[in-house]
Parts: C-alpha cells; structure tokens; sequence
C-alpha cells in the first residue's frame, strides 16, 4: 500500500486552513497594523471558525490514519500542528 498520505483530504485541509488564518492575520496587521480593537472584527471571526474547524478533521485523519499508516500518520499530524502553531504564534505575541 504505497499511498501518498498528504494527498488526502483530511490531511492537506487543515493544513490550509492554517495557512489561510495566518494570512488573515499577516493582511490585519500589513493593513491596520498591530491595534487591539473594542470588538473583534471579521478577521478574528474568520481566524477562529479557520482554527476551530480544523479540530475535527484532525481528529478525523488521526482516528483513520494511525492504525492504517502510523509512520506517515505521525509525520503528516506532526506538519498539522507546526501549520497551527505558525497560524497561534502571531496572535499570541501581538495580542491580537
């Protein structure tokens, strides 16, 4: 069973949705620089639902992939959560 793990849906998704709130918040600070806001606006919206959602299909890829294929399982989980940690550190250290 030679399969590429990482062309499966549940496991480039999250990765994306990663990659798509840490553009969100690098176009919130290009844009309005590193202000704290009264109320959050649509882009801290966007960032939680992006991070959130990613949630259950993680858990989805790990429930599946981890007795099938553990190897590449724990290597593609192991980029999951770099793609998260990359999207949560700007926001952790700017306050946003």
């Amino acid at each position: 069973m030679n399969v590429l793990i990482l062309k499966k849906p549940s496991a480039f998704i999250p990765i994306v949705m990663s990659l798509v709130a840490l553009a969100i918040v690098g176009a919130q600070v290009a844009v309005f620089g590193v202000t704290r806001q009264a109320d959050e606006g649509a882009a801290a919206h966007l960032w939680q639902l992006l991070m959130g959602l990613q949630i259950p299909i993680v858990a989805f890829f790990a429930v599946k992939w981890l007795s099938r294929m553990p190897r590449q399982a724990f290597l593609v989980l192991a980029l999951q959560i770099c793609a998260i940690l990359a999207a949560c550190v700007p926001v952790f250290l700017l306050h946003l």
